[in-house]
This record gives C-alpha cells, structure tokens and sequence, in this order.
C-alpha cells in the first residue's frame, strides 16, 4: 500500500514539500515571519526559546529545530539566526546540508539588522522555494509511514468516538509496519498501569511509569497537585469528571498494539517501527512540535469541543467526536466522528474513513487547518526556567 509523497537524498519521505524557515531564537522571530509572509510555500517554527535557559534546555532547542528541519516533510531549510543565541544554529545548518537538502543561513547581526536580514532571508528564500519548486511526488510504502496522535479540547464524546478511530487506524498502521506515535503524559494518569501491561518489554513498562511519576512530581514541586489543572475546565464543561475519567478516554487512540518504548520530547524517529510513546505535554504548540520532531508526515487529532489549529509543515486531520460541535465547527473539522454517537455509524466504519482520509492527505489533500493558515502557534517544551 501506498501514498504518494517526496523522497529526500537521505531516505526520508514526505508528505509536503515547503521551505522551513527556522529562528535560533525568539528574538529572531520577526525577520522569519517577514521573510515567510513575502515568500511563497515558506513555513516558519516561530517558537519562544533559545536564549537565557540552561545547557540542557538549550541542548533540547538545537536537538528539536535539527528534527524539524530534518523532516520529509521539509524540502530545504532557511536558519535565521540573531547571532548571540544559544541554539547552536551552525549546528541545525550543518545538519541539513549533511542530509543532502538545500539550506542556508542567514545571521541578523551580521548583516546590519532587521531590515538588511529582511532583504537578504527574502532573497535565500526564494532561491531555496525555486531549488525545491520542480520536485514530484512518486509512490512510497506506507510502512514508511511515521504518524503522529493527539486528542484536544476533549470532551466526553472523544473517548467515546473520535479516539476509538483513531485507534483503529493506529492498530493498521502498526499491522502496516508503519510508525505510530502518541504523547501527552499528563494524559496517562490513572491509566498509566494499563499502558504498562502493553509494553512490549519490561523494561518499557518501566519508562511509562517513570515519565507519568516524573510529570507528577514536577507539578508537586511547585506545591500543586496535577489534578488541578487536569481536567482543564473545558474538558470539565464537556461531561468530564476527572483525570482518571479523562485519561481512559484519551489511551483510546493509541489503539491495542504493544507499545515499543518511551521516546524523549527531542528525538527522531530514525529506524523505530511500531507504537511509541513521545514523553511529552498535552498543551499544543509544544505537544505538536514535539511530534513533528519525530519526523512524522501527518497527525491525526481527536477533539471534541473543537480544536481548530494545526502545524506549519504537518498536516493535522481533526477527527471531532460530537456532532453538535462538528456542525458548528464544520470549517474547522475534517472528519465527523459524531455519527458514532448519533448510531449513523460504527467506529470500525468511520475508522475505514478516516484511514482513507489520511491516504489522501498524505498525497497532497489540504487539510481544513492548512486551507486558512490556521499553523502558527507552535512552541518547544521546556525543562527548566528562563534565567
């Protein structure tokens, strides 16, 4: 089985062909998103890292601007750098030459400012949309497949429907010998001991157990309990009672397959098959880039009270669970798992959709988030504080 997508001098395919064009930091914001507004088919990562935080967070920005560059779903790399950050921009250039795709660097500093950085991005710009313009799309084996999964502004019909389909298409994918990667640890609690029983090996039971402690722990430090922004209020006013209640629902999506292992938020997905877990948050912008990170083509997002946004450069099909909300978000929303709860429809039969559905957008099909350039808030998880 097949998608029709790009191949890339490294062996990665894609299910898109844009210009990335990557600040250092978030002072260098402003230039890319100049430089994206003027240039076609330009896509920027305009993220609030890169400055003032400690080697290991620093460590982390470099490693995640790297995968995102590094993704076939990026045809050639634009860094802007300010010139005294942190991220070690040399570095992500240095990587996306090394794999064979077009790149070039541009420093603020160096060239005068924001106006002359402004002209000469513009200019690299275009040459790299140019240098990429030709490329074609030829078929690629879905086990070549790295998806991505997410639910979002849940509420209680997401467990119910749009999660179960998306763990119809997981299960699939990974009978496929494709990859399937799902996060949000905060969404574990309380479920956490039946993911561990579907480890594939004891020790992977272990890391789940470990990251869902870690992530407790962290908001113990600071004298808070978890469960006091889990559920968040939306998820509460959508017929969601509890953590527990609302991590049930969400496992949903990750299917019955073994899970494989623990991934870190800034790793790649380089020769790994099967179901993973990316040790990540639930919020969006960081959950997003730290799965676009993984190098995957596509994400599938369950929501029910409606989550409109997407990624620059991996399309994001948003499943919706209620039928109310799918109705009144229908610009929004790709694919109307409602009808699971309305008995129009089983969830093995929305599940069929939905994984045609993915087919099509992994071979060009605008999502309905891509249609308006709904993809700009994205963000790099952190580990420790800004100083």
């Amino acid at each position: 089985m097949n998608f029709m997508g790009y191949e890339r001098p490294d062996g990665r395919a894609g299910s898109r062909n844009h210009v990335a064009v990557i600040p250092g930091v978030v002072c260098a914001n402003d230039v890319a998103q100049e430089i994206c507004r003027r240039v076609d088919n330009c896509r920027g990562y305009f993220h609030h890292q890169g400055c003032c935080q400690l080697p290991p967070d620093l460590d982390r920005v470099t490693q995640c601007l790297t995968g995102l560059a590094l993704s076939g779903n990026v045809g050639a790399a634009l860094i802007v750098s300010l010139g005294c950050e942190g991220t070690d921009c040399q570095k992500i250039y240095d990587a996306v030459v090394a794999s064979g795709k077009p790149a070039e660097i541009i420093r603020i500093q160096e060239l005068g400012g924001m106006a002359n950085s402004i002209s000469e991005g513009i200019k690299a710009a275009q040459r790299l949309s140019s240098a990429i313009s030709p490329q074609q799309r030829v078929p690629i084996d879905i086990s070549r497949l790295t998806l991505s999964i997410k639910c979002g502004a849940s509420d209680a019909t997401s467990g119910l429907a749009s999660n179960c389909v998306i763990g119809c298409v997981a299960d699939r994918l990974v009978d496929l010998g494709a990859t399937v990667v799902f996060g949000e640890t905060t969404e574990f609690i309380g479920a956490e001991h039946i993911l561990a029983r579907r480890a594939a090996t004891p020790e992977a039971g272990r890391e789940i157990l470990r990251i869902v402690g870690e992530m407790e722990n962290r908001a113990k430090s600071l004298g808070c309990d978890m469960r006091k922004g889990q559920p968040t209020p939306g998820n509460i006013a959508g017929g969601l009672s509890s953590i527990e209640e609302k991590s049930l629902g969400a496992i949903m999506k990750s299917g019955s397959r073994p899970i494989e292992g623990v991934l870190r938020y800034e790793e790649m997905v380089t020769v790994q098959k099967g179901l993973w877990i990316k040790d990540s948050p639930g919020r969006e912008p960081e959950i997003l880039t730290g799965m676009a990170v993984t190098g995957a083509q596509a994400m599938l997002f369950s929501t029910g009270r409606g989550a409109p946004q997407g990624f620059p450069t991996m399309p994001v099909i948003k499943i919706c669970g209620n039928p109310i909300t799918y109705e009144h978000m229908i610009n929004d929303m790709d694919l109307n798992a409602g009808r699971i709860i309305t008995g129009e429809a089983s969830i093995d039969e929305v599940g069929e959709e939905a994984f045609d559905l993915l087919l099509e957008v992994l071979s060009g099909r605008t999502t309905k988030n891509e249609a308006v350039g709904y993809f700009g808030s994205i963000d790099i998880c952190p580990i420790g504080p800004v100083i």
